[in-house]
């Protein structure tokens, strides 16, 4: 029975099934592959998103942790003056070079900030503003229109324009 089978099977017909070209590929089928290309291809554009949105943040928390090197160089300095400074009074006993000393460093210090452009808000005698000043008390003043500014309890500072810390003042209530 098998003999007969493979008496039924030529070798001119296995050829001609060899040789004859193949099917073109149906619509759809190029259609899947065409939409297979794509997803992967928006699976890696997905990856390369995500590995990049990771890799800038960690490059901007590395920013952030060190952003105020500079600014820490600039205060080293200063930090050595007054430690030099003491160590003066504390070899002479000589208070007015104490005073000399810290006036100096005191000037410094503020040269430090305005280089990073932390500036001391001017409060006396200005007209008080809620965005920059913090009232802490009034006093009757003859000398000074209602809501001037006429003490500067502790200095208020700005980075830019934003208010770090607000001056703490004492206003004018006008004359009673």
């Amino acid at each position: 029975m098998f003999e007969d089978h493979i008496d039924l099977v030529s070798e001119p017909e296995v050829s001609r099934v060899e040789d004859a070209p193949q099917e073109p590929i149906s619509e759809m089928e190029q259609l899947r592959r065409e939409l297979e290309e794509a997803k992967n291809r928006t699976l890696r554009a997905l990856a390369d998103l995500e590995n990049y949105r990771v890799r800038v943040n960690r490059q901007m928390a590395e920013e952030r942790k060190y952003a105020t090197i500079d600014f820490v160089r600039e205060l080293l300095p200063i930090w050595d003056n007054i430690g030099r400074a003491l160590e003066a009074v504390a070899a002479t006993r000589n208070f007015d070079s104490l005073v000399e000393g810290v006036q100096m460093v005191y000037s410094q210090f503020l040269e430090a900030l305005k280089k990073h452009h932390c500036e001391r808000i001017e409060a006396k005698f200005q007209p008080f503003d809620p965005n920059i000043h913090a009232s802490v008390a009034q006093i009757p003043s003859a000398e000074y229109a209602a809501n001037t500014v006429v003490e500067e309890v502790q200095v208020g500072f700005r980075l830019f324009d934003r208010v770090v810390r607000p001056s703490q003042v004492v206003l004018s209530s006008g004359t009673e």
